[in-house]
């Protein structure tokens, strides 16, 4: 099964999510490269391993599984004559600890897994390593007591240092030195005890310079009267860090004595990764065990593709035997395709060892080979158009099937002539079914479906559609041809019967009185939905037409592309876009596709600003601003366009 069709149908994403509760990174990579088996003792016993697992998950979530990956990088480092530095040594530790751990985990839980507790088993007595290495290593260190040695070493060095140390404040507070010194603080200086000296003073103090403050005024200086200690305790440092190495080297020596063992409680530790992630999973998507036939039947009972999650509805299908075709019709996003990947994945997920989405009771079969041809596959490497890239992939699954194939074909023939196409999906489907292959294919074509019902190895099956919601279930029906339904969509939502059977005559050629498929009331119905399908379309486009008009504000300058002359904006808009603009005196009605913003009113006057001055008469502004004052008899306002 090439990686083209583990990604169509979902298995690579499936194989992603099991990833993820891996712990370790070899026990992803082992994952990954997870490939559906054909040995059904090996995939039966695949699948009674995880069902194991699973009720020991519903005990106890917390596996004590350690990371392996750490320990066999410090294996190979160590065969190559390094030492295991001391900190690394906590992981070997750690691991050990873990492995002991895990051996009593698994005894308290071999009465609801025997078999996969008793992996457990099989890693030998680590405790004499764990007990050498805690014996010498403490908290990330060797301790000092890790040898005779090493205990007389660092004692020595404890008293030099405590001795060179009395010997430095001796100096910091006597009179030899108090003038020449910043303060009596006796401080450190890359392990080393120094005075804090005056910079002016610095020749009035022997010793070594190690450190100068940050203002440059102190200098650090090792006084010499404490070099023969320090010399004296250099030595015994080096002799401490020979002694260290020479411990971590016979650990480390130690170590390597039980490779075998380590490297066997490693595997035992990944298995045990490997195995509870896929429990995790299965357990996460309430899978079950299903029975593995050899006769290429299966009996999915509430199959649900894992994308999808609980937003799928539960695939339900008996198939096999006699009849080993199954071709399905039904409505554009009514689940078909869904329906073949999900087919394909149980199966391969079964395959596996996987236990799988679906109710216990299910049947899966055994197959060689699983090609898909779902999607339109178009290369544009080879610039290929859909249908000719489509054909190419089906081409080599004829070539290669054979009586051990499952073979999901979606929406066969589509991309080209309709009878073209038709014709040869017939011819591939016929060709397929006489190399023995297990068919699912899905179609529109109306003669596929004929030649289903007609031909002996072959059923159909249609996806159900509610034709009183006008929405598709989902629902996957054995042994029924789907009914485009159409015409009774049509008339659900609205189109009139006579338009209906006008078109029934044109596309069957005889006529059908729909009028009789509905009642009166249905019908009113019909006629109800389509207005008000009606005012919502006209309401939408008049939302539409309304929110493309250019927004001009009172003032505005604008140009008037067709004149090629500047104007003014007065009103505007109207229900159809049009403003009315002030051009050299006088108003005009313009649309305002014609129109574009040269300066804004806001730029050009100020706030409050009075536009009668620019649009009204002189006469209309001072009968405006009489009446405003006073009544005027006899006088009328008539505004002015």
């Amino acid at each position: 099964m090439n990686d083209k069709t583990l990604e169509a149908i979902g298995y690579t994403k499936t194989l992603s999510d099991i990833q993820s509760y891996a712990r370790t990174e070899r026990g992803k990579a082992s994952i990954q490269n997870l490939k559906p088996m054909m040995n059904q003792a090996q995939i039966n016993r695949s699948m009674q391993e995880i069902e194991e697992s699973v009720e020991i998950l519903k005990m106890s979530s917390s596996v004590p599984i350690h990371t392996v990956d750490d320990i066999e990088q410090l294996i190979a480092h160590a065969k190559k004559g390094v030492f295991i530095r001391a900190d690394q040594f906590t992981r070997v530790l750690s691991f050990l600890d873990h492995c002991e751990k895990l051996k009593r985990f698994m005894k308290s839980k071999e009465h609801v897994a025997p078999t996969v507790s008793s992996y457990a088993f099989s890693i030998e007595d680590l405790t004499q390593l764990e007990e050498t290495i805690s014996g010498a290593i403490r908290h990330g260190h060797v301790d000092g007591y890790a040898s005779k040695t090493l205990t007389d070493l660092r004692r020595q060095v404890s008293e030099l240092s405590d001795k060179m140390q009395a010997r430095v404040q001796q100096l910091a507070r006597g009179n030899k030195y108090a003038s020449y010194l910043q303060d009596t603080t006796v401080s450190e200086r890359y392990g080393r005890f120094v005075l804090p000296v005056k910079k002016e003073y610095r020749a009035k103090v022997r010793g070594t310079i190690l450190d100068t403050s940050s203002s440059g005024s102190t200098v650090f200086v090792e006084p010499e009267e404490i070099a023969s200690i320090q010399e004296e305790l250099n030595d015994y440092k080096t002799f401490e860090e020979s002694e260290v190495e020479r411990i971590l080297f016979e650990l480390t020596n130690e170590f390597l004595e039980y490779e075998h063992t380590i490297r066997l409680a490693m595997e035992v530790m990944h298995n045990y990764d490997v195995l509870f992630a896929k429990a995790k999973y299965c357990h996460a998507i309430d899978a079950t065990k299903p029975t593995l036939t050899d006769d290429k039947t299966m009996h999915l009972i509430n199959a649900r593709h894992p994308e999808l999650s609980y937003r799928a509805i539960p695939l339900s299908v008996q198939f096999g035997g006699h009849e080993r075709a199954l071709v399905i019709t039904g409505p554009n996003t009514g689940g078909k395709t869904v329906t073949l990947k999900t087919v394909g994945l149980v199966n391969v997920m079964a395959q596996a060892g996987l236990l799988i989405p679906a109710d216990a009771g299910s049947k899966t079969a055994i197959f060689q080979h699983v090609f898909v041809d779902i999607g339109d596959g178009q290369s544009i490497e080879d610039n290929l158009s859909t249908f000719s890239s489509r054909l190419v992939s089906i081409i080599q699954i004829l070539e290669d099937a054979n009586d051990h194939s499952l073979v999901l074909l979606d929406e066969l023939g589509s991309g080209t002539d309709p009878a073209e196409g038709m014709g040869l999906a017939i011819a591939i489907l016929e060709q397929l079914y006489q190399k023995g292959a297990t068919l699912f294919a899905t179609t529109h074509y109306s003669e596929m479906k004929t030649f289903a019902e007609n031909t002996d190895g072959f059923i159909n099956g249609s996806m159900e559609f509610d034709i009183e919601t006008l929405q598709p279930t989902y629902r996957l029906l054995l042994g029924e041809t789907g009914k485009s339904q159409a015409f009774e969509i049509a008339i659900k939502l609205g189109l009139h019967p006579n338009i209906v059977e006008r078109a029934h005559d044109m596309a069957y050629e005889d006529h059908e009185n729909y009028r009789e498929r509905f009642s009166d009331e249905q019908l009113k119905q019909a006629s109800f939905k389509r207005q008000i399908a009606i005012n919502r379309y006209s309401g939408h486009k008049a939302k539409k037409q309304t929110g493309e008009v250019k927004q001009f504000d009172q003032g505005d300058n604008v140009t008037i592309q067709a004149l090629d002359e500047m104007g003014i904006v007065y009103t505007g808009p109207d229900e159809r876009g049009n403003y009315v603009v002030q051009i050299k005196g006088e108003k005009k009605t313009l649309n305002h596709k014609r129109l574009t913003l040269a300066i804004p009113a806001s730029e050009l006057y100020p706030e409050g600003y009075d536009f009668d001055i620019i649009f009204k008469s002189k006469t209309y502004r001072k009968i405006k601003k009489d009446q405003a004052r006073k009544h005027v008899e006899g006088v009328w306002l008539e505004e002015e366009e």
